[in-house]
């Protein structure tokens, strides 16, 4: 048999599944009760003073440790014929150091700037993963395990709400610009932002234009790595399953389920690190432009 015959086999069975399956189970009335974005609102498990505990607060948490403690843990059992997860940790160094804040700054300043886009690199790497993994953080729909109340299993990534990433971009923001003015004075700092052979009467245009530019990056940093984890999240909830809910029509299941799984290894694979490696070039960007002695 050809490979095109198998191919129009293989999708004629595939047709037919799903003809069987809407013949046995039909269609459903719609489901207006289900609400998906629930699964991103954030409830106050607790309250520590004026602050409140969220599933949120859960996830920046577990990726700060996790972070520490796997960096901690191999830096510590180092050898001289690496094993794999150290050769792992080797290439993450290498692509944090070499390619993402060498490439972009002088070498004395990326010897100083490294542990930061490092550590920012990794956090927001760990917190993509995280948010991969199915933890019992759906408070809405909640288990009965021996008389005991859990809280469903659910994704959720703490990068997926807006206020982490754009605490990190205000961060980034504050600091490469206060470090151009110490570098460079106010003054200084503010007309090197103008490209060199502007014309005289273009200067306070142009000035006004790169000022609003390098404002408009703190809302850039953050809604793109929001925004990116966010829909890939949807993408994968709606796939694999709230979309059937939703429409109340279980064979859509059989169709929708196996995007959803490679949806999901395609958000596992490239976005989750493509995201981290994106906001860490670009903080070394802005940190090597506001340090560099020529725009």
């Amino acid at each position: 048999m050809t490979t095109k015959r198998k191919v129009g086999l293989g999708l004629g069975i595939y047709v037919g599944v799903i003809a069987i399956f809407l013949a046995i189970f039909g269609s459903g009335q719609k489901n207006d009760v289900y609400k998906p974005q629930n699964e991103f609102k954030l409830d106050a498990w607790f309250s520590i003073g004026p602050f409140d505990f969220t599933k949120a607060t859960m996830y920046v948490l577990i990726a700060a440790i996790l972070m520490c403690v796997t960096m901690v843990y191999v830096a510590r059992r180092m050898q001289q014929r690496p094993n794999r997860v150290q050769t792992l940790v080797e290439v993450a160094f290498s692509l944090m150091r070499d390619n993402i804040t060498k490439a972009n700054m002088s070498s004395t300043e990326a010897a100083k700037w490294f542990p930061f886009v490092g550590a920012l690199f990794l956090f927001i790497w760990f917190s993509n993963m995280l948010g991969y993994i199915p933890l019992p953080t759906n408070s809405e729909e909640k288990i009965n395990v021996f008389g005991a109340h859990i809280p469903s299993f659910a994704l959720y990534a703490a990068t997926a709400n807006l206020s982490i990433p754009l605490s990190l971009s205000l961060l980034v923001w504050i600091i490469y610009n206060a470090v151009g003015i110490k570098r460079k004075g106010p003054k200084g700092y503010i007309l090197s932002f103008i490209p060199a052979g502007v014309p005289g009467f273009l200067t306070p245009f142009i000035l006004g234009l790169e000022l609003m530019s390098n404002f408009m990056r703190l809302i850039s940093l953050s809604v793109r790595l929001f925004a990116n984890i966010l829909a890939g999240h949807l993408i994968i909830l709606f796939m694999g399953g709230a979309l059937v809910v939703l429409l109340g029509v279980e064979a859509l299941g059989i169709v929708t389920f196996p995007l959803a799984v490679a949806l999901f290894m395609f958000e596992v694979a490239l976005v989750a690190t493509l995201q981290a490696f994106i906001f860490a070039t670009l903080t070394a960007i802005y940190l090597g432009g506001a340090t560099a002695d020529h725009h």
